[in-house]
């Protein structure tokens, strides 16, 4: 019954029995251990734990355990859609919109000062037009005013500001650009880590601009913002998805995304705001929401550019109101930009270049024996998860952290659906080749090293420690 996000402890003190639950998608972190005495530890960041327990993993979302029921995890949330079976429930544009809408109206209800965050993109832009339209009349208005305020980061002069800014001046919010340099974000890479507990590339490159943003926008006395977390996920935004071989393809890795999202974005926009005690509010992943995008027959969410099917296209109709616009064309139909390459292309290309700076051609042919389990292959992903093995040794740590084969943000078994870009595995958005507006330019990429198999399957194992001077 309970329709929110959230992690807790609920302790009946008359016999001492308890139930930790987590919603249903995971929007909200929370970690459980053990320790050798018999003690059960929660927290809702691993730090908490990894002093304390001998092993801890993250608490799976939609679940409940109670001590009642001598311990174990209990799945409470098991929609329609879990199974992955096909639906067939035909598109319908206005109950996507009524949905959605509804969705965003419900997060309105806060008592402290709030916004939305406004990339420009067309999922922020929605929350943030939705928002301006409904807050009039609410209690917030009454309490802060009813002009919605909006924040964007990026670096000078990259796509994000530039929509960011111009759909605040339609929508009429008071808007805050945010701008930092490579280097500003550089520096805060080890803060990001710490915070975000997290060693995956693409985690990193979004979440670094977005600890930079949360700061800023706490320090304006801002406590709540709305984001448009969710939606490449439930509709297939990633410009991946541009390949999906069938209708069948294109659900199973939206069911499979939605499943992954508290290890990524949800995992990303709770730590990166709560860093600084900010919350956020992610409207698409309102259990209602889900639900009803999740039934359409997935042919509709198709991407068929011979039609005129551009990604999430069925999100874009439903709010492609001639009469009302909720926003400018322009910017409803605008490409899919993932995050951290919004805020400046430029960014991701500095963080390789400094990654270089840090890791030699050394370290790397010997990554697959100083990290065994998710060995990485590129230099970003071996400089980031040096930084996250100092703060986290353990190896339920690492455990903790996705691992596999990803082109554009797919899933390891996306990957599969086109052979040429087994040669250009990045997370980032541009790595879509043949999709991406701005893509990579094959021919230039850098390829990284072939996964060590053999090894990774290897336990890891105690034993003395022998250092070999060459």
């Amino acid at each position: 019954m309970l329709d929110g996000i959230f992690s807790f402890v609920l302790l009946d003190t008359r016999d001492n029995s308890f139930m930790v639950a987590r919603d249903a998608v995971g929007v909200t972190s929370l970690y459980i251990g053990w320790g050798l005495d018999g003690s059960l530890w929660v927290s809702s960041e691993m730090k908490g734990l990894h002093e304390d327990c001998e092993h801890f993993e993250a608490f799976p979302p939609g679940h409940l355990y109670s001590s009642k029921s001598g311990g174990g995890f209990k799945q409470w949330y098991n929609p329609p859609w879990f199974n992955e079976s096909v639906p067939s429930t035909p598109y319908e544009p206005l109950a996507i919109r009524s949905a959605f809408e509804d969705a965003v109206i419900k997060r309105l209800m806060t008592d402290v000062p709030f916004g939305v965050l406004l990339s420009g993109g067309l999922d922020s832009s929605l929350v943030a037009s939705i928002t301006a339209r409904h807050l009039a009349g609410t209690k917030a208005a009454k309490r802060w005013g009813p002009q919605l305020h909006s924040f964007c980061v990026g670096l000078e002069g990259s796509p994000d500001l530039k929509a960011g800014k111009e759909v605040a001046e339609y929508l009429g919010t008071v808007h805050h650009e945010f701008h930092f340099t490579v280097q500003d974000g550089i520096d805060a890479i080890e803060d990001v880590i710490y915070h975000v507990e997290t060693y995956d590339v693409t985690t990193i490159r979004a979440s670094t601009p977005m600890f930079l943003m949360s700061r800023k926008i706490k320090s304006l006395g801002v406590k709540m913002v709305l984001s448009g977390e969710g939606s490449d996920e439930i509709f297939g935004g990633y410009l991946y998805f541009h390949k999906a071989p069938n209708k069948q393809e294109f659900h199973q890795e939206t069911c499979r995304k939605i499943k992954a999202l508290h290890k990524y974005d949800c995992l990303r926009a709770n730590k990166a705001t709560s860093a600084f005690g900010l919350e956020a509010r992610v409207p698409f992943l309102d259990k209602e929401f889900i639900n009803t995008a999740m039934s359409l027959d997935p042919e509709s969410k198709m991407i068929k550019p011979e039609e005129g099917r551009i990604e999430k296209w069925v999100l874009r109709r439903a709010f492609d109101d001639e009469e009302r616009p909720y926003l400018p064309k322009h910017i409803l139909y605008r490409q899919k930009e993932q995050f951290s390459d919004g805020v400046g292309y430029s960014w991701i290309d500095g963080l390789k270049a400094h990654a270089a700076e840090n890791v030699n051609d050394k370290m790397m042919s010997n990554a697959a024996f100083i990290f065994p389990h998710n060995t990485p292959l590129t230099k970003e992903a071996y400089y980031y998860r040096m930084i996250f093995e100092r703060f986290f040794p353990q190896n339920s740590a690492r455990l903790t952290v996705p691992g596999g084969a990803t082109v554009a943000c797919s899933t390891a078994k996306a990957v599969e659906w086109d052979a040429s870009w087994s040669n250009n595995m990045d997370p980032s958005g541009r790595a879509a080749i043949g999709v991406h507006l701005s893509a990579y330019d094959g021919s230039k990429m850098a390829l990284p090293l072939p996964p060590h198999k053999a090894i990774d399957d290897i336990p890891m194992m105690m034993g003395q420690e022998v250092v070999i001077q060459t």
